[in-house]
């Protein structure tokens, strides 16, 4: 056997080998990783994981160690493996915006962030993604300084928020945008393709681009449709305060809170009293909750019998009074009449319990029971009920 093709057998045993064993991650610093770039000419390929994100899990046991993954991973890029939540991870997190796990970079031999994107994908996906990843006119790099020298052109403007936003949140996104935006006329403003800049990248709810879909909803309906403009609407304030009641801060949501409200449409205020209910529950703030309950249960989930239930049975856990409980009453029977159920019965039994009044507890629990007869399910919390009123 000549040298030529002893040499040609085992490159090609070895990238077998690599293919079969999947993605060879290495687990190296930043620093490394870039002068490992340069020395091979080729990207770095990052993946930022969490411990606890299932997502990253999956990927990493059932799409990194795909042959054709590791075939294609391996050949072209530096792959490591970052914790994002111990050593570097933390700093490459804010060094180059990931928001969230598992999150997937390429990176060039300058430390230039050419492709990113987040969450969990599947073999072909990722590796269209990858291949796009290689391109330069598909690179964010190309793709801004695009954007940035004909910053009035709407294609070139959504070309790089497209890219942009798979692997950036919304509010990465709002720079791009309003330079972009800043080019049009209000009259300009509901056109198809500035939609879908707005409905992508404008994350501020005062800003000029959003106020203008505030009071013309028709116009842009027309360009995209009103399920669009309400979704719309409906993510601008979900952006806006829920990174308040996910830390608790009272102080912050309330005068965010006042900027939704002033909006005085529904599905704005529906969202508020959502907020409003989630917050004072975390915050063990009872008589808060019961005041938004009390105010919005029926002007807002009047037709969600879920809700009802849930909010019902908050009410049930936590609060003692029988004027409050009573308010509870009412709407677990409004529940029930929009449909039948099991943890409804429940629910309603245990509340008449709890105001001392036994004999519709004692009904309630009866209609529990038969619904786990008829539908054969599991009758412990009526069983338990049962125990508790003393029947059989």
């Amino acid at each position: 056997m000549n040298t030529l093709l002893k040499y040609l057998l085992i490159l090609f045993f070895a990238h077998a080998a690599m293919a079969q064993n999947g993605v060879q991650f290495e687990e190296i610093g930043f620093e490394q990783a870039i002068a490992k770039s340069r020395t091979a000419r080729k990207p770095v390929f990052y993946m930022i994981y969490a411990t606890w994100c299932p997502h990253c899990e999956k990927m990493r046991q059932q799409v990194f160690t795909d042959p054709k993954i590791g075939a294609y991973f391996n050949s072209h890029f530096i792959n490591v493996l970052v914790d994002g939540e111990q050593g570097e991870g933390p700093e490459l997190r804010k060094k180059f915006g990931v928001k969230a796990f598992p999150g997937l970079l390429f990176i060039d031999e300058q430390g230039t962030l050419l492709y990113s994107l987040n969450g969990e994908f599947k073999v072909d996906d990722l590796l269209a993604e990858a291949a796009n990843a290689m391109v330069p006119e598909k690179q964010l790099p190309y793709l801004k300084a695009a954007f940035d020298a004909d910053p009035s052109n709407a294609e070139k403007c959504l070309a790089y928020l497209i890219t942009l936003r798979k692997g950036s949140d919304r509010k990465a996104l709002s720079p791009a945008a309003h330079k972009y935006l800043a080019t049009q006329s209000d009259s300009q403003l509901p056109s198809t393709i500035n939609w879908r800049i707005i409905a992508n990248a404008v994350t501020d709810i005062n800003s000029r681009e959003f106020q203008y879909v505030l009071s013309h909803q028709e116009q842009f309906a027309a360009v995209a449709s009103p399920a669009r403009v309400q979704r719309k609407i409906g993510n601008i304030v979900t952006e806006l305060l829920e990174p308040y009641v996910a830390s608790l801060d009272s102080l912050g949501y309330k005068s965010k809170r006042q900027i939704v409200k002033s909006m005085r449409l529904q599905k704005a205020d529906s969202l508020v009293f959502s907020y409003d209910l989630m917050l004072a529950e975390h915050t063990n703030n009872w008589a808060a909750y019961r005041k938004a309950a009390e105010e919005g249960v029926e002007k807002y989930v009047w037709g969600n019998q879920k809700i009802i239930k849930e909010i019902a049975n908050t009410y049930l856990q936590h609060l003692a009074d029988t004027e409050r409980l009573s308010y509870a009453i009412k709407w677990v029977k409004h529940a029930l009449e929009l449909m039948d159920s099991y943890d409804g019965n429940i629910i309603l039994s245990k509340l008449y319990l709890k105001v001392n009044d036994r004999s519709n507890a004692i009904t309630y629990a009866r209609k529990a029971k038969e619904l786990t007869r008829n539908l054969g399910w599991n009758s412990q919390e009526a069983d338990a009920l049962f125990k508790e009123l003393n029947i059989n």
